[in-house]
């Protein structure tokens, strides 16, 4: 048994968390600043493997997106399920927070389905050219 297998988070630490991953789903970027320039992880994931940079990413919030891109959250972790925020992104049609995540440094290539992948799928035709 290694020392983090008896590790679980007290409640404080958890609520924490869970209100990190809201202010990234709701475009809070100010608040979520906040936290991570008082070090909050920025690549902090959730029990499904969803980082902060996803669910910003996801929900088109293009300036949370560019502040988590600049306290140095991965633009290329993928979750549990192999998807990569940059896909998520693609798939919402969401272009503005396509090319932050592009110019941070995804790979469109990255993931199941990858972002590409994703563009053509879904008729996404108008992001095939950003990612190209």
């Amino acid at each position: 048994m290694s020392p983090t297998d008896s590790y679980r988070p007290n409640d404080a630490v958890l609520a924490l968390a869970s209100k990190l991953f809201d202010l990234a789903r709701e475009g809070a970027t100010e608040a979520l600043a906040a936290y991570l320039a008082a070090g909050a992880p920025a690549d902090l994931t959730n029990h499904k493997g969803d980082s902060l940079i996803m669910l910003a990413a996801y929900h088109g919030h293009v300036d949370t997106v560019r502040t988590l891109l600049e306290h140095g959250a991965d633009p290329n972790r993928v979750n549990d399920r192999g998807q990569s925020p940059l896909a998520g992104a693609v798939f919402k049609g969401e272009e503005e927070v396509v090319r932050a995540l592009l110019d941070g440094g995804a790979n469109p290539d990255l993931g199941t389905p990858s972002a590409r992948e994703t563009a053509r799928m879904f008729g996404r035709a108008d992001l095939l050219g950003s990612l190209n």
